[in-house]
């Protein structure tokens, strides 16, 4: 540590500090509020693969790192259970895989707003029914609205156990990808939550 603070030092004590605070461009809103956007794309891929994805932009959610409203929202998408999307689909042989989620990257969720996708596996059957299939992926994300999170902490809970178990047994990382990972954190999150805020649930706020 000794020897890494010097080289810190050197290298970049040069620098000046202009005391200005973080740029943020929250004002920017609705960036994706277009024609362009509102359209269903057909790509042909390289590999015969037959994919689905419905993308939302979103209000930014980075504030609420705390909560992680959209991994809890993720999570219930992507569950493959009994009553799932998934299971239904797969009923239908319609389709292979779900996922949805936000990567939580720089593109997918900064200070002017934040994408969700859900990206389903389309058999060659379901490909005929994509729009049943879209239809039906609404349809589960009506009824989480309609129901809402009031009747959900113990899914919470239990999300919020599964990612600090997943934190306490991780396996170890290569050092300069973890240096790599804590100084974007220090970018994103308070002083305190520079190791955990990227993995971890902390508070459970249904209005969020």
């Amino acid at each position: 540590l000794d020897t890494l603070e010097k080289w810190v030092t050197e290298i970049f004590s040069e620098i000046p500090n202009n005391g200005l605070p973080k740029p943020s461009f929250d004002h920017l809103t609705q960036p994706f509020d277009t024609p362009e956007f509102h359209k269903l794309y057909r790509v042909v891929p390289i590999r015969k693969v037959h994919s689905l994805t419905i993308t939302w932009a979103l209000p930014p959610q980075e504030q609420f790192y705390r909560v992680k409203p959209l991994h809890y929202i993720s999570w219930l998408v992507g569950h493959e259970g009994k009553g799932s999307v998934l299971s239904f689909l797969r009923k239908k042989f319609w389709a292979l895989a779900l996922y949805g989620g936000n990567g939580e990257t720089g593109f997918e969720q900064n200070s002017t707003y934040s994408i969700f996708s859900i990206s389903v596996t389309l058999t060659d059957e379901g490909y005929k029914h994509f729009y049943e299939v879209a239809h039906v992926v609404f349809q589960y994300v009506k009824m989480l609205q309609k129901r809402g999170p009031d009747q959900r902490q113990v899914i919470w809970e239990e999300i919020q156990k599964i990612e600090a178990n997943e934190f306490h047994y991780q396996e170890q990382t290569d050092p300069v990808d973890y240096v790599e990972n804590l100084c974007e954190n220090m970018q994103l999150f308070q002083k305190e939550d520079f190791l955990t805020g990227d993995q971890l649930l902390f508070e459970y706020k249904p209005e969020v």
